[in-house]
């Protein structure tokens, strides 16, 4: 599988991954597993209906005045000594946290699990710069490893098993061969341990910033995030301005949706809520704190009545848990960062439609991720829309647009619909493959299509009526 990670490769991809029977395992007892103890967790939580109601209202609410918000959150974090950087794209925050970077004369880099710093490509900038960078989440720390972009919003190394992880370990850090999780936990631990003692500057994502404090509140069950963000003398924390929310009122009802949607936990192991810099007299913690919000395209989707709604996304993963797409190719079959079904909706925002319009098709529209998703956003719909602003802007391929042509001018009239269907039923067998699906040009090539049946539904009716 050497085809680039990248949505415009997306059909290659689906390709290479939709035959491994290894991944597809691998995929289906993590996000099965996922869905139980959710299932598990929410059932025990009565008023959860109400909860996801009053969060969608919320998440409206801000993205309606998010201006405001952010203005307050930015006011109070500076007050609290926090230093607050606004940038428009993703080379724009390259180039901020760079240089901040090279002012904090960073040499070793620690950063917490992050799917904003994943979005702007942060890492491979700080490589390139020569400062070595260190992901400390240890399913980020598999992938880096293994030179991958995380398959999973919360998950990142969910397409792996443990013998995959254990050959991994083995070639790449030179220690013997072990299936073993807590021995290789163990391995990692102890090496991150060394790197968070000496690193020069810690790097974290937001989950949620709290506007009426100023603070920064970041989620995680492995304590990794709390070192990266309290031993290094600086400390950059990169979130989307969608992040915002109102009160610490609302953050304890989204940290309920969030554990509970995203690991199938009454709340994270660790949530860590940052205000300011270390004080004077504290011992742990940054002298130093740069807040760096994140447009890239937000802005636009807040603009659009039809993307709205993808910013109240609190990136727990559990659209992708149920996508039965996302259950067959795993996330690194779309090609970009974010994947399943909000992927599909952000990415071709973030990548550009030309790059990215094949990501909304890679959906079956059943609407299991808006019945699961924690902040009620009506996803397939935005798929939906997706999908018609790429025929409408012809960026479908010309032979597809003249075949639906076709097929409209054929519904359209009950006699063309009637006589297609009979011409259809007569032809199917001679173009039916060997695995008992239609060879259908063009559309054919990523679908399956079943023959028709031996008679028509008006056939059968007919039949019934005359019975009767």
């Amino acid at each position: 599988m050497s085809t680039p990670l990248r949505p415009e490769f997306l059909k290659t991809l689906v390709a290479e991954r939709i035959h491994d029977s290894t991944l597809r395992g691998n995929i289906s007892r993590a996000t099965g597993t996922s869905l139980h103890k959710r299932a598990l967790v929410v059932d025990d939580f009565g008023d959860w209906e109400e909860m996801r109601a009053v969060a969608h209202d919320i998440k409206a609410h801000v993205i309606a005045h998010l201006d405001d918000y952010l203005a307050d959150f930015e006011r109070n974090a500076t007050a609290a000594g926090a230093t607050v950087h606004r940038v428009g794209d993703a080379a724009q925050a390259r180039a901020l946290v760079l240089r901040l970077a090279r002012e904090a004369g960073a040499r070793l880099v620690v950063k917490s699990k992050s799917m904003t710093t994943e979005e702007i490509g942060l890492t491979h900038a700080l490589e390139e710069a020569d400062m070595r960078t260190v992901e400390t989440d240890l399913g980020e720390y598999i992938v880096q490893l293994a030179g991958e972009l995380p398959s999973h919003i919360t998950a990142p190394a969910l397409h792996k098993n443990r013998q995959e992880i254990g050959r991994l370990f083995a070639e790449r850090l030179g220690i013997e061969y072990s299936e073993d999780p807590e021995r290789l936990t163990r391995v990692a631990r102890d090496i991150m341990r060394e790197d968070f003692l000496r690193a020069d500057l810690g790097i974290s994502g937001v989950n949620f910033a709290v506007a009426e404090s100023g603070s920064i509140c970041i989620v995680e069950n492995e304590g990794n995030a709390r070192m990266s963000t309290t031993l290094p003398r600086v400390h950059i924390a990169v979130m989307g301005m969608e992040k915002v929310v109102p009160d610490f009122e609302s953050l304890g009802l989204f940290l309920n949706l969030l554990g509970r949607s995203a690991t199938g936990q009454r709340l994270t192991c660790y949530t860590s809520v940052l205000t300011g810099p270390a004080r004077a007299s504290e011992v742990d913690g940054p002298r130093e704190l740069h807040i760096v919000i994140l447009d890239n395209g937000r802005t636009a989707m807040r603009e659009d009545a039809q993307l709205r709604e993808a910013l109240y996304c609190i990136r727990c993963g559990a659209c992708m848990n149920i996508c039965p797409v996302y259950q067959k190719i795993g996330g690194h079959g779309y090609g970009s960062v974010y994947p399943g079904p909000i992927g599909s909706i952000i990415s071709p925002v973030f990548h550009g439609i030309e790059r990215a319009k094949a990501m909304p098709y890679a959906s079956s529209l059943c609407g299991a991720c808006a019945e699961i998703c924690p902040v009620r956003i009506h996803l397939h719909h935005g798929l939906l829309w997706w999908r018609k602003s790429i025929v409408e802007g012809g960026h479908t391929p010309l032979a597809e647009r003249l075949l639906m042509r076709v097929y409209a001018f054929v519904c359209a009239r009950p006699w063309r619909f009637d006589g297609m269907g009979r011409l259809f039923r007569l032809f199917a067998p001679l173009l039916t493959d060997e695995r008992g699906s239609l060879r259908v040009p063009l559309w054919g090539r990523a679908r399956d299509m079943a023959p028709p049946p031996p008679k028509s539904f008006k056939q059968l009716w007919r039949e019934r009526e005359h019975e009767h």
